[in-house]
């Protein structure tokens, strides 16, 4: 079928190469590339040997030029972007010049500030237009399939949906005092930002943490959740008929935030530079280097996530409620790919959202958010390819 090329050499770089690998019919040869060539080396190792034809580069995701001479040498179908949000515009601009189908996981965000917004890159859907080529938005699990979800919804169960609570639940335990599941630096930003949620056409603002419930999530049981800003609520507000309140909460133990609130009131995530000996460093980096590396968690992960959206809308002008939601297990995801569910739950979206746009079910050129094109397919494939759903018609409701 053809090429993808991925920028990234992760927890989720691999597994989206375990699965391309998986998808030999429709990936027939994937190149990885990353700033650390060794990564991208010992990816190839580990799968080389079955249909898919695996190579690797060096890239530095922050230059448009080597992006460009890359993409030019490799000729690929797709840019896979697993890479950092802060290099989202370089490798749109690299696709652009070069006229490559795009895919990412996460939102565009500046360096210098914790803020993520879709305006930057919803700026390039006219260029990508004219271009004739797609560039797919936050082909993740949220957002991703959260996205999808609400597609789905919309299409099969409601004229409109007025409410939406994204719950995102990670009942795993990886035996340390404190680590993160996926990039430090991106997951202390996300939690000690502000919260927001979106109501009647505008944000409310919230404390960090400020707003908290308790739900009972199923394989996981009882949790704390609590109110997060998250990139969808922006695109589902616009691409979601009637809607008005969408709201994200993620869970979080007692341990984490006590050791996150510690290193708040102690300074060590913050992102403005400091001197430290002569040097100018940034303390929420420092802290990313004596942290736990979030792929050396995957073998000590035991529990399940459970991530799904709660819709309440109107179908045939009556009330009804709607609960898509996935189950994944730590473990068995690392027996199948060596990574742990948040790798996984994020990895296998954008396999499959790469596959959408090269078998043609979603191209076409513009910029896209993935709840504004067909979730069918997607939905066919969750199934297919390790992210079974389950779906509720009478859910607890969040308050």
């Amino acid at each position: 079928m053809g090429r993808a090329l991925i920028i990234g050499a992760g927890g989720v770089a691999s597994v989206v190469v375990h699965k391309c690998c998986q998808n030999s019919d429709v990936f027939e040869e994937i190149c990885i590339a990353s700033r650390t060539k060794s990564k991208c080396d010992a990816l190839k190792d580990k799968l080389d040997g079955g249909k898919t034809k695996i190579t690797t580069a060096r890239v530095d995701a922050d230059s448009v030029d080597e992006l460009v001479k890359l993409i030019n040498d490799y000729k690929p179908d797709i840019v896979i972007n697993v890479a950092l949000p802060y290099q989202d515009l370089t490798i749109m601009d690299a696709c652009l010049e070069t006229k490559t189908n795009y895919l990412d996981t996460a939102n565009y965000e500046p360096l210098d500030t914790a803020k993520f917004e879709y305006k930057w890159q919803w700026a390039y859907r006219e260029r990508f237009e004219k271009a004739g080529i797609t560039a797919i938005l936050g082909s993740g699990f949220d957002p991703g399939v959260t996205g999808v979800f609400s597609a789905y919804a919309m299409k099969h169960h409601f004229d409109e949906i007025n409410y939406i609570d994204i719950l995102d639940c990670n009942g795993g335990d990886h035996g340390y005092p404190f680590a993160t599941n996926f990039n430090p630096e991106i997951n202390i930003r996300e939690v000690s930002a502000k919260g927001s949620y979106w109501e009647n056409g505008r944000w409310i603002e919230t404390e960090p943490m400020e707003i908290k419930r308790e739900y009972d999530f199923e394989g996981v049981g009882k949790k704390d959740m609590y109110l997060l800003h998250h990139e969808e609520l922006e695109s589902l507000g616009i691409n979601i008929k009637g809607i008005k309140r969408i709201r994200f909460f993620m869970t979080f133990g007692q341990s984490y935030l006590t050791h996150l609130k510690c290193l708040e009131n102690v300074g060590m995530t913050s992102i403005e530079p400091i001197e430290f000996e002569g040097k100018k460093i940034v303390p929420l980096q420092f802290l990313k280097a004596v942290l736990p590396d979030p792929v050396s968690l995957g073998p000590r992960t035991v529990g399940k996530t459970n991530i799904g959206c709660i819709f309440q809308g109107k179908k045939d002008g009556k009330d009804k409620t709607y609960y898509p939601y996935n189950v994944c297990d730590h473990q068995e995801c690392y027996k199948e790919v060596g990574s742990q569910a948040i790798s996984y739950t994020t990895g296998v979206p954008a396999m499959i959202g790469a596959m959408m746009v090269m078998t043609g079910k979603w191209n076409k050129p513009g910029v896209y958010n993935v709840e504004e094109l067909d979730p069918d397919p997607f939905m066919e494939a969750l199934n297919k390819w390790g992210l079974p759903w389950k779906e509720s018609f009478n859910p607890v409701l969040v308050d």
